[in-house]
Parts: structure tokens; sequence; C-alpha cells
């Protein structure tokens, strides 16, 4: 990746707050980015946390986009994009949350599918070209691509009050007998490893978000002589930040790795995710206590920085991951018996 990823990083300032320029940046990356699993995993992920420690914010809009890419790679099947207007000028999305009350269903009609319902969290959804989509299909969910600005999509603009990452709109999107073009069978976008690899991507760039705002304790502590309390925190978060990429870049050894075929993807995404995200929660809180109320209410950037990660971290179900993760591990072990 070398000077490439250098001259992203470095452009990731230029970018910060305006979605249509991290949009096309984003595009930019995509087309030289390696996928997960291509022998350069640790690399791609130490990425997405530099470019999270700049901008956070341009780290969502990047992420989305590098895992529908990489989606379209491993699908085994080839998927007729050229059906729904995609190309290299495309923007993708990921679509495959899940909400009380709202269902997406795909119909197969005339030699084509038709998505019809509404699909919840849909990050972006006005200002990307394309996504891909899970859709029930009877008792399975099964991905689709479709274009976001073909006739029959409707995507909300809110509601959307937060104060981090408040350019990143995510609301419903509704569709109405849309055009779509299935990638990969009934179940394969949930089964497959890449789907695992892409949640420890998200990961990463929780932990560059951490460590992005490590950078005000650190500053704080060149500016000042720090007294034995400011020491504590910077060791604390140093020590967290530390713990975060060694479980990273363990897990991208192990994605990897072509002997690591049995490995349990959903226990290694959930143990780096709680890991990640307790890491980072712990520099908020450290970072939060050494330098109290002041650059929260006069530093804009560290605030922005701060309600951003906050925001991004929700992606994480707390408490319910961790019982994902036991029930992962005993799943594991009963395959093992």
């Amino acid at each position: 990746m070398g000077e490439r990823a250098e001259r992203a990083i470095a452009d990731v300032a230029q970018v910060r707050g305006a979605v249509g320029p991290a949009l096309e940046w984003a595009r930019d990356v995509g087309r030289w980015a390696p996928a997960p699993g291509t022998g350069v995993t640790r690399q791609l992920w130490r990425f997405f946390a530099d470019v999270a420690a700049v901008d956070v914010a341009a780290a969502r809009v990047m992420e989305p986009h590098l895992d529908a890419l990489a989606i379209l790679q491993q699908v085994p099947e080839t998927v007729d994009l050229a059906a729904i207007g995609a190309d290299d000028e495309s923007t993708w999305g990921v679509f495959a949350a899940e909400g009380p009350g709202v269902q997406l269903v795909a119909r197969e009609q005339g030699g084509r599918w038709l998505l019809d319902g509404t699909k919840p969290w849909c990050s972006l959804a006005g200002s990307l070209s394309h996504a891909l989509v899970t859709a029930r299909v009877g008792e399975s969910r099964r991905l689709f691509a479709v274009a976001l600005r073909a006739q029959g999509v409707r995507a909300d603009a809110g509601p959307w009050t937060p104060r981090g990452l408040r350019q990143i709109v995510s609301a419903p999107v509704h569709f109405d007998g849309v055009p779509a073009v299935p990638v990969g069978e009934p179940g394969w976008y949930l089964e497959r490893p890449g789907f695992f690899w892409g949640g420890i991507g998200v990961a990463a760039c929780w932990l560059g978000g951490a460590a992005g705002v490590a950078r005000a304790l650190t500053e704080a502590a060149h500016r000042r002589e720090p007294d034995q309390l400011a020491l504590a925190h910077l060791g604390a978060v140093d020590a967290a930040l530390a713990a975060g990429r060694a479980v990273i870049d363990a897990a991208a050894a192990d994605v990897d790795d072509p002997r690591a075929a049995d490995v349990s993807w959903p226990v290694l995404m959930l143990r780096a995710r709680n890991t990640v995200a307790d890491v980072s929660e712990q520099v908020l809180e450290h970072v939060a206590h050494a330098l109290g109320p002041a650059p929260l209410a006069l530093d804009d950037a560290h605030a922005a920085r701060v309600a951003d990660l906050q925001l991004y971290l929700r992606q994480h179900h707390a408490e319910r991951d961790d019982a994902a993760l036991g029930r992962a591990l005993l799943e594991a072990e009963a395959l093992e018996r």
C-alpha cells in the first residue's frame, strides 16, 4: 500500500466534514485498496486506523465502500452490475440492518428481481449511487445490489439529530418494485468468512478514532509538565491502545493465513470488536478525566472527534456482544468435539 496510503491519509484533512468530497476520496481509495484476506490485511486495517485517527467521519464513509468492493470480489458467481448501472465511478454502501416493524422483501418476476419494503439504518443513502442490501427471500436473507437513484427508491432525510457524525445521515430507505441483482446465493453474505472480516475492519476504525482522541492528551503533556495523575492517564491510554493494536494485528494474521481454515470467525470477530470497543471507551474516559471540560467546550476538532467516535462505537452492542461471544465460544467448542 505504501505511498498511496500515505497520500490518501494526507488528503483526509482536505475532505473533513464534507460528504461529497469524502465520497470522491473513498472512491479513489477503492481503486487501489486491497480486500481483506489478500495477504496485506494488517496494512489495510492499520490504514483504516490511520484514517480514523485523522477524521472519524472520513473512515465512516470509506469503510462501507471498501467493504462493498470486497464483497463483490469475494462472491463466487458473476454479478451483473451493468444491469443496475454500476461501474468504477459508483459509490457504495452496505445496508444489512434489520428493524422492528419494517422489512425488505425480494421477489422474482419475469426473470428479474424486484425489491419492496423498507430498510432501516441506511447511511448516506441520499448521497450514494449504489448499495448492497439484504432482503428476505422466503425464510432466508439474500444480498442484492441496487441502484439508489433508480425509480422507486426513496431515501428518508431523517430523523437524524446526533451530535456526532452529523453529516453521515443514517435513515430508512423505501423500495417500491426496484430492480436489483443477486449477490451470492441465499445465506451466502452472512455465512462467508468475509462477513466477519468486515466487522473487524470497523473495529480498526474505532481504534484509530480512539488514537486520535488520545492525541489531545499527548499534546497537553507537551504543553506543560504533567503531574502524576496526568502521567497515569497517559500510560493507561498507551497500554489500552497497544492492546487494541495487538488484537487487530493478530486477527489480520489469521485472516491472511491459508492454514486458518479451522478458525472460528465469529469468535475472532467478536473478540476483536469487544476488545477494541472496551479500549476505545477506556481512552475516552481517561482523556476526559485528564483534560476536563475545556477541550470539549473550546476545541471544536476535539469535541467533534469525541462525539463522532462515541456514536460510531454504538455499532457495538455492548453486553449483548459479550453474550454473543460467549455463545460463539460454546458453539465453536461443540464443533471441535
